[in-house]
């Protein structure tokens, strides 16, 4: 591998063909070569849908395909660090989806022999490597809002499916993990420091899973911070971000749309501006960004260590909301 990846996809998750399929048909260094999935017959029905050429009955028979060089894993939340690690003792670059595991000290683990691998691995928060966040990025460092006083970040759509693998807590499932994890992100993003969880509170579909969560940050530097997660309330839908600093605010509207416009407004005293993004999509970015990484050493943001900071976060807004930890599924 010099001037091209060949990626294997763990599972035939809805998610992939935005994810990696579809930018790696556009990208000139990324190819999907292959899929494993529970089931021969689930694998090939996947892999002749999407055009892709080799077909695995197993996990273990893919990572032990000479002819893939990374693994894009969307598997459930609590089975993202067992395969990870997997795919890494298997000698295998990962780009793995949000949340990065089940919790802060299986996301230490994996982060640990990540380290020690010398490979890629990327937590796959597409939005992050768009142009709008980094632009994002840009302002927050820059000072222009002056000293931070607030920040704040929503991720809520209605998911009124149950059955669905989101409200299983046997998989590492709940509102916080799927949709909030993006809304800590963000937050971590705006308020530029590793924030302390606190209060949180959560609406529950079970005894552990949640529906919708609220909390409450503060940063080191004194300002404050709020999160807002739900797969089902009476907030149906809501995907914003928001810093309020000293001088003016930082507004963005739909920061996780893979394909659709964004906008980000800001406030300042003496002017008001609005940017708005291309369509091209959040997924295509990250693609690259991936590439880049594996192919030429590239540094990003999503790392594994980055990843521990966040479940950090998730599993402090659980403790505050008397709620368990989520867990690794055996």
């Amino acid at each position: 591998m010099t001037d091209h990846v060949r990626i294997g996809v763990l599972g035939a998750a809805m998610i992939a063909p935005s994810a990696v399929i579809r930018p790696a048909r556009s990208s000139t260094v990324a190819e999907v070569v292959a899929v494993a999935a529970r089931s021969a017959d689930k694998a090939k029905a996947f892999a002749d849908k999407h055009g892709i050429a080799r077909v695995h009955g197993s996990y273990e028979d893919l990572l032990a395909d000479p002819a893939v060089d990374a693994v894009y894993n969307p598997l459930p939340n609590g089975l993202h660090g067992k395969w990870t690690l997997a795919a890494l003792e298997a000698g295998k670059h990962v780009l793995c989806e949000k949340p990065f595991t089940a919790n802060a000290a299986e996301a230490a683990s994996v982060a640990k022999a990540a380290d020690a691998s010398g490979l890629v691995v990327m937590e796959a928060f597409h939005y992050r490597y768009h142009p709008l966040a980094m632009r994002v990025a840009e302002i927050i460092s820059s000072g222009v809002l002056g000293p931070l006083r607030h920040v704040e970040a929503s991720v809520c759509f209605p998911l009124p499916m149950f059955s669905n693998i989101r409200y299983d807590y046997s998989l590492a499932g709940g509102a916080m993990m799927d949709a909030g994890c993006y809304a800590v992100h963000m937050a971590r993003l705006l308020g530029a420091e590793e924030p302390e969880v606190r209060s949180a509170k959560a609406l529950l579909r079970g005894p552990s899973i949640d529906r919708a969560m609220r909390a409450s940050l503060r940063f080191p530097s004194g300002h404050t911070g709020s999160v807002h997660a739900s797969l089902w309330s009476s907030t149906m839908l809501k995907l914003s971000m928001k810093a309020i600093g000293e001088n003016g605010t930082l507004s963005v509207f739909n920061p996780l749309g893979p394909q659709t416009l964004h906008r980000l407004s800001l406030k300042l005293k003496d002017k008001k501006s609005s940017e708005t993004f291309g369509k091209r999509a959040t997924y295509a970015y990250q693609l690259d960004a991936f590439t880049d990484a594996v192919l030429h050493g590239k540094p990003f943001p999503t790392t594994a260590d980055d990843a521990v900071k966040n479940m950090t976060v998730i599993d402090s807004i659980y403790r505050a909301a008397g709620l368990p930890l989520r867990q690794p599924t055996p």
